[in-house]
C-alpha cells in the first residue's frame, strides 16, 4: 500500500512539474505600463548595441570650473568677476538600467573644520528616447577676484588674484531632453556608459528645465578690500549693493548631438542646446527687498548647454571621459550676472548583473 501511494505521489508531482512548464512556454501579455516603460528603451540594433547588464558601479575623477561675473551696465558701468581655483573632486557612482546616480566631494576644499567646502550632487536618467539631469552645487568662501571694473582711471590690477570671502552661491537644477532619433542614435552610449553605438549617427532634441540661483554677495568686504588694496576709497554702484539675490528660472531648450564611431569600441560625442529662458527674481539690498511682479519680455535671456564625450566601452567594462559646460546670464536694466560652470570627468567602471538574453547557460551534467 505505501508503495501504491508513492507511485501515486510521484506521478501527481510529475504531472504538475509538467503542467509547470508546459505553462511556463507560454508568454504573458504585457500591460502599458510595462509596453510604456520598454518604449523608452527602443533602439535599432543595427546601429546601436543593446545594454547587456542590468547594474554599474564607476570611479569618476571630476575637474570643476565655476565663474561668477557681476556687473552693472552703461559706459560707466562697473564689473567683477570671480572664479574659485579649480576644484578636484571624486565620488563613486551606481546605476541600474537607465538610473544612475552619485556623490562626488571637493578633495581640494573640503574641510570639515572649516567653513570653506563645495558640495555637488548629481542624478541622472538616460535611456533611448530621453535624459533627466538633476543636480544641486554649493560654494562657500571660495572665490578669487579674477577682474575687475570699478570705472575709468582705477587702476585695479592689485584686487587681481586675491581671495574672497564675501561670495556664496547655490544653484539647483533639473533638465529634461527628448531625443527624435532615438532609436539610431544612443546618448546614454555617451554619457551613461551603457549601451554602445555601432554606426555614427546624430539626433536633434528638444527639453525643458528649472533652475534656481542664489547669489549672497557681501559688498560692504569688496569695498574695504579695494581700499585696503587700492588704497583709496571706492563706491560700488547702486546695482551692486545687495546681499542676496535669488533668481528662478524657467527654459525652453533645442539642441542637436552627434556620436562618431571612429573605431571598434570607441566614442566621441559631441552636444549643443540653446535655451530660451524666462527669469524670475527677488532681492535684497541694504535697505528694502525688491521683486520682479507680472509677466515682463525683458526677463527674457539666452543660455546654453554643451557636452562632449569620448568613452571606450566592450559592454563590460569602460572608460572615458566627458565635460559638460552650462551657461546662464540673467540681466536687468541695472544689474547682470553671467555664470559659466562646467565639468570635465575622467571615469573607470563595469557593468554587471547580466540580462537574461545574455547569461551564460552552465552545462547540466
Amino acid at each position: 500500500m505505501r508503495k501504491f501511494w508513492s507511485v501515486i505521489l510521484l506521478s501527481m508531482l510529475s504531472l504538475s512539474i509538467n503542467a509547470t512548464d508546459s505553462l511556463s512556454v507560454e508568454t504573458p501579455k504585457k500591460g502599458w505600463l510595462a509596453r510604456v516603460v520598454d518604449s523608452f528603451s527602443e533602439i535599432d540594433t543595427n546601429y546601436v548595441e543593446p545594454q547587456h547588464y542590468n547594474w554599474a558601479l564607476m570611479l569618476q575623477s571630476i575637474n570643476t570650473y565655476d565663474y561668477y561675473r557681476l556687473s552693472t551696465p552703461g559706459p560707466t558701468g562697473q564689473s567683477i568677476s570671480f572664479a574659485p581655483t579649480i576644484g578636484v573632486r571624486m565620488g563613486p557612482y551606481f546605476g541600474w538600467r537607465w538610473l544612475f546616480f552619485g556623490y562626488t566631494i571637493d578633495l581640494r576644499h573640503f574641510n570639515l573644520f572649516s567653513g570653506k567646502r563645495k558640495l555637488e550632487i548629481d542624478g541622472s536618467v538616460y535611456s533611448s528616447r530621453f535624459a533627466l539631469d538633476v543636480f544641486y552645487r554649493r560654494s562657500v568662501d571660495d572665490y578669487k577676484i579674477r577682474k575687475v571694473n570699478l570705472g575709468p582711471n582705477i587702476n585695479t590690477e592689485a584686487l587681481e588674484g586675491v581671495d574672497f570671502d564675501g561670495l556664496n552661491v547655490s544653484i539647483t537644477g533639473v533638465n529634461f531632453y527628448y531625443i527624435f532619433n532615438h532609436k539610431r542614435f544612443s546618448y546614454p552610449a555617451a554619457f551613461a556608459q551603457s549601451t554602445c553605438q555601432k554606426i555614427s549617427c546624430g539626433s536633434w532634441m528638444v527639453g525643458a528645465g528649472y533652475i534656481k540661483n542664489t547669489i549672497e554677495f557681501d559688498y560692504k568686504r569688496l569695498e574695504a578690500l579695494a581700499q585696503e588694496k587700492l588704497g583709496r576709497d571706492v563706491k560700488l554702484d547702486s546695482g551692486l549693493m545687495f546681499n542676496k539675490i535669488k533668481y528662478s528660472d524657467i527654459n525652453a531648450t533645442v539642441g542637436y548631438a552627434y556620436n562618431w564611431v571612429f573605431a571598434r569600441n570607441c566614442l566621441l560625442c559631441a552636444s549643443l542646446s540653446m535655451a530660451l529662458a524666462y527669469k524670475t527674481s527677488t532681492g535684497e539690498t541694504e535697505n528694502k527687498n525688491t521683486k520682479n511682479e507680472g509677466f515682463d519680455f525683458g526677463n527674457f535671456n539666452i543660455d546654453g548647454i554643451g557636452r562632449f564625450g569620448i568613452v571606450w566601452n566592450n559592454t563590460k567594462w569602460y572608460a572615458g571621459a566627458s565635460a559638460i559646460v552650462r551657461a546662464y546670464n540673467y540681466h536687468k536694466s541695472r544689474f547682470a550676472t553671467n555664470n559659466i560652470f562646467g565639468d570635465l570627468c575622467i571615469y573607470v567602471g563595469l557593468n554587471f548583473g547580466p540580462r537574461g538574453p545574455y547569461k551564460k547557460k552552465k552545462n547540466v551534467k
